[in-house]
């Protein structure tokens, strides 16, 4: 039963938690990497997890706790993240849309989008934010506003290209 049940989970919301792995490091082998680090977690504390009804709780911290540990690795910070966009599909705009927002959240540096992404990707309030990345509430603003500038400008300088 406690199989069934986090397989469930897991089917129900890998997609999501990928997406977001892959928005937090911009690399989507390592966001693999960091989905499997965070299941297995989440799995080892499914009985504990699944009883306090906080089971998306959990697993967004352990997914941000697992990047946070992938960064530190020092082969990691050998190689650079890969430019190319994830293999899956977030959402369905049009082609030039998708991949201009893909462009654009490579613009901001790793804690600016980290911040981001737990923000208005999950939605989660700015004292959740803090929390999940263990940083105070104005560091969530500051980061919040210089990264929403980052993917304005980056967003503008898009759009005025010419096609080619």
């Amino acid at each position: 039963m406690r199989d069934d049940e986090f397989a469930a989970y897991v089917a129900q919301r890998r997609a999501d938690l990928f997406r977001a792995a892959w928005l937090l490091s911009g690399d989507p082998h390592r966001a693999e990497d960091v989905v499997q680090s965070a299941l297995a977690r989440l799995y080892v504390a499914w009985p504990r997890v699944r009883r306090a009804d906080s089971v998306d709780a959990y697993v967004r911290r352990a997914l941000v706790n697992a990047h946070l540990d992938e960064g530190r690795r020092p082969w990691r910070r050998e190689a650079a993240a890969s430019d190319g966009l994830p293999e899956r599909a977030v959402v369905d705009p049009p082609v030039e849309e998708r991949d201009a927002l893909w462009s654009a959240l490579r613009a901001p540096p790793p804690g600016q989008r980290q911040v981001v992404v737990l923000r208005h990707w999950w939605g989660l309030s700015v004292e959740e934010t803090a929390a999940d990345l263990g940083v105070s509430t104005g560091t969530v603003k500051s980061q919040t506003s210089a990264a929403l500038a980052a993917l304005r400008t980056a967003l503008a300088e898009d759009l005025t290209k010419e096609p080619s």
